[in-house]
This record gives structure tokens, sequence and C-alpha cells, in this order.
């Protein structure tokens, strides 16, 4: 879940350029291609991060443009993800810091009284932030002179997009469609006591004992929400290990901050094959659990409420991909390097669907919201004939819990793993809050950076972090792996002193044998 943060992306201060090099290009005809005429250069199905990200570049490359918004710009990430959890996690999270006594005297304050909240309150902060951000989208659209269509978009064929019965036409096409939360077999949502994170986020209610289905990113910051508000939670785990895409290291770091010291305990190495919904105040949930591996009954679980957060699948079933013959694979979309869309995998000799592309969360290269968008500015570079591919190994991820963890690239395990098998040395060097000023000043010493390098070559494979600000300290490892700067060179930069960056410094520091003072 990691975020977009802010109320526009990044890309919207192009605003001003774009209309100075497209001048009114917006009104023009439509493309011209092979002797046809095309109602617009550009058209955009879906108009999440991705597809708003797509839209801007292809403005600032002078093309006419549309999205069909489906009625839903920002998607999943402004209106049912990223955006409205932080809103979520802001609020509880100044709940769980004035609640902390201990934390307040060792730096001289106290709090008389009971800290209190107000639950519709803090829904509607998370709503409010929601549909701002969300105009603000829109808004930058229609500055732009990109056509916003309501309608929901699928293709009629080649170079066709057909919304609220009426066929449009582009040279070029981006289906941008996004994903939805998936929802195993077995368990019923009611979306009021058993419910996914777009339930969730409306926070209708506080569950006083919840059970959480996976513990991903999502699921990891719903139980800090929860906790934070006064709920217990019980986190069900299909695999062998809690928090199973973290690297190992990080991940028990993870639980001596983020599990052990709240109310949560957890089961792993099982499937919640049956979920029944409740009735609120009458009736609990029930919750059967098998093992994953044997499949027999292992226990039956009551609970006030159930959030199921076990990952998202593409939302490609009514998009028109038979119309062009395309195969999606479990519902992803295939596609080539260039975000150019395929008829099959490329393994099973797929071919490139002409003038087609698809960014985001339908093609399962990485389901981020900013991996979308970046994907949705190299297909335009593509479609503007220069060839660009997004490197997914040096996009990083965060999740906003209190400590915040993030990482980049490949975990130790893997870089190990590939170290084997192409026949390198893999090493490892940790930075370690506890030893950071700024930290100490905080009163946030817990957390570590956890650098792995290709000890031949001094290249970044990852950097895993766990710690105060962790969101934000990431990009520069992320910066660095992305630029192929050897951590020798990194070692060498001046950081700010007293910041919490000089935690990356000592681990940068430590990977090439030095120490930081």
């Amino acid at each position: 879940m990691s975020a977009t943060r802010g109320f526009v992306p990044a890309h919207v201060a192009t605003a001003q350029r774009v209309r100075e090099v497209s001048g009114d290009v917006s009104h023009r005809q439509g493309a011209l291609f092979m002797g046809e005429q095309f109602d617009y250069d550009v058209i955009i199905v879906g108009c999440g991060v991705g597809g708003h990200g797509a839209a801007l570049h292809a403005r600032s490359e002078g093309l006419k443009t549309a999205v069909f918004s489906g009625r839903d710009v920002g998607g999943t990430c402004v209106n049912r993800g990223c955006v409205p959890s932080k809103a979520l996690l802001a609020a509880s999270g100044r709940v769980r810091e004035m609640k902390d006594a201990h934390h307040l005297k060792a730096l001289g304050i106290s709090v008389e009284g009971d800290i209190t909240y107000d639950r519709a309150s803090v829904a509607a902060h998370a709503a409010n932030l929601a549909n701002k951000v969300k105009g603000n989208l829109e808004n930058s659209l229609k500055a732009l002179g990109v056509e916003v269509i309501e309608a929901k978009g699928v293709l009629a064929g080649p170079h066709k997009v057909m919304g609220d019965g009426k066929v449009f036409t582009a040279k070029d096409i981006i289906l941008a469609p996004g994903s939805l939360p998936f929802v195993p077999p077995g368990v019923t949502c009611d979306e009021k006591t058993v419910f996914t994170s777009d339930g969730g986020l409306r926070l209708e209610r506080v569950p006083e004992y919840v059970a959480i289905i996976g513990s991903g990113y999502i699921g990891l910051e719903f139980s800090d929400v929860y906790t934070a508000l006064g709920s217990e939670v019980t986190f069900i785990e299909a695999m062998d290990r809690i928090m199973p895409t973290f690297d190992p290291e990080i991940a028990r770091v993870a639980e001596r901050l983020l599990i052990k010291p709240r109310a949560i305990d957890y089961r792993t190495g099982v499937f919640a094959s049956k979920v029944t919904p409740g009735i609120p105040g009458e009736k609990p949930v029930t919750i059967e659990m098998i093992d994953a591996k044997t499949k027999e009954l292992v226990e039956v679980l009551e609970v006030d409420a159930c959030m199921v957060a076990t990952g998202r699948v593409p939302n490609t079933k009514e998009l028109g991909l038979e119309e062009m013959g395309v195969e999606t694979f479990r519902g992803f979309v295939q596609v080539d390097e260039n975000m150019r869309v395929l008829t099959k995998p490329e393994t099973e000799g797929g071919e490139v669907v002409p003038n087609l592309y698809c960014i985001g969360d339908a093609n399962g290269k990485l389901m981020l919201a900013h991996a979308a968008s970046a994907q949705g500015v190299s297909a335009i570079e593509n479609i503007k004939g220069r060839k660009h591919a997004v490197d997914h190994n040096t996009v990083p991820a965060a999740c906003f819990t209190h400590p915040e963890v993030a990482f980049v690239g490949l975990s130790e395990e893997q870089a190990k793993a590939k170290g084997e098998k192409e026949g390198f040395k893999v090493g490892k060097s940790i930075g370690h809050f506890r030893a950071n000023s700024k930290a100490l000043a905080e009163g946030e010493p817990d957390g570590i950076a956890k650098v792995v390098v290709n000890k031949d070559t001094g290249d970044l494979l990852g950097v895993h972090i766990i710690g105060l600000h962790a969101a934000d300290l990431i990009q520069e490892c992320a910066n660095a792996m992305a630029a192929k700067t050897p951590v020798s060179e990194l070692a060498m930069m001046v950081h700010t002193h007293p910041t919490l960056c000089e935690v990356l410094d000592e681990a940068f520091k430590g990977a090439v044998g030095r120490t930081a003072h």
C-alpha cells in the first residue's frame, strides 16, 4: 500500500510548461495515421494515479488526450487506498503518541486526563482528504486540456474505445483500469462485519476484536490503526511466518516493534477457509481455519469483525480484451518492458498488439501507485518513439506503520540466491537508529537500516529500513540504485547532521569497512 503523497503528484508542476509547449493542441482535429483521422492521439482507459500520470505526460508532449475516468478520478490510491489510509494512520498515530505516557515523560511532557477521539471525525478526515486530492487531480487534467470522459471505457477494436454507447478513436490506447480487492473462496463479505480495505477505510466503527486475514502492507497498516484506537487484533497468515514479504531480518524487528508490544496475536500456516458475517453487537463473525498443508480444520475463531487483506486482483474482466485477441494470465494483461500489450506471455510466443499499452496494477509488474505513474510516463515515451523501460528493481515501497517500514531492491535471501547463480559474493551492513542523534532527540531509537551489496562490484542490491520516517529515507537509496552509484561513492557523500539519514551513512560506510562517527 505504498503511497502517493501530497495533494497532486509532482509532475502536475509541469502544467505551465505544458501550456507553453502545446499551445492550442487540444483543439486540433486529432491525429493522422496512415491517412486515417482519429479523435485523439492518445486515449487512456482509467484515471487512477497511473492514468493521471500518463495523461499529464501526454499533454507535455503535445498529444491530444482523453481519459475515460469511469467516474473514479484518482482510482484506488486516492479514493480507497494510499491517501485515505494515510489520513487514518496520521490521526490514530497521534492518539497512540498521546497515550504513550512513558515516551512523553521522557520528553518532559505530561497529559492530564484520558485521551479520546471521535470516530466519525477521524473517518471524515480520511474522506475529506480523498475528496480534496480527487478534486485537485481532476482540475489538473482539465487545466491542461485533457478531455475527461466520465464513462467506463471498453475496447471496441483497434484504435477504438466505447463508452456510454459512443465510440471514440485514437492512434494509441493506454489501459489503466487498476485492481480490486481479492476475496478468497469461502469468505463472505458484507462490508459491515466482514470487509475489505474498501470498507475498512470508511471506519464505520472500531471493533473491540478484529481479525485481519493477511499480514502484508495493508493488513499491517490497519492493525496499526485499530490497535491505536483500542481494538485487539489477530492476524491470520497462510505462510509459515508473519509478514512473509519482508526481508526476514526486518520482519523480526517489525514483530518486536509492531506486534509484541501491542494487543496483537497471530496464527501462521493456516487458511481462513470459511468466514461468516455477524451482526454488530448481536452475533460474532465466525472464522474457520484449516492447516495450509493438510487442509484439516484447526480452529474456529469468533470476532467482532474481520478484515480481508489478501491482496488485489486486476480489474480487467470487462475491458474488451477478447476483441483484440488478448489472453490474460490470472487476469493480468501481459506486456513487454515498453508497456506494449502482448497477445499472451512472451514465454509462450506472445506478440505485440499494435498501438495498445497497459500500465499499473492491471499488468502485475509492480502493484504500487507510483510504479503505475512511472509506467504511464514510460508508455508515453515509447509512443513518442523514445524507447524506455521502467527499472522496477529500483522502485521503492513503504508501509506506513509506526514506525514505518520501507525497502527497495532485493532482500538478503534473494541477493544470496542471485549471487550463487551468477557467481558473486553478497555483503550486508546495518545502521542503527539507536546511534542516531535525531532519533534519540525524538525519543525514537528503535529500528535499523540494512544495506545489501554485491561485494565484488560494490553495487547496491537492496536496502531495507524499519524506523522513524523510513518511507522518506528509502528514496535516497532508490535514487542511488537507479543511478547505479556504487556503495564506495555513497560512503564518501556528506549527510546533514543531525538527521535521520545519517543512519544510512553509517550503513554505507560499514559496507566498505569504515566507521561513521
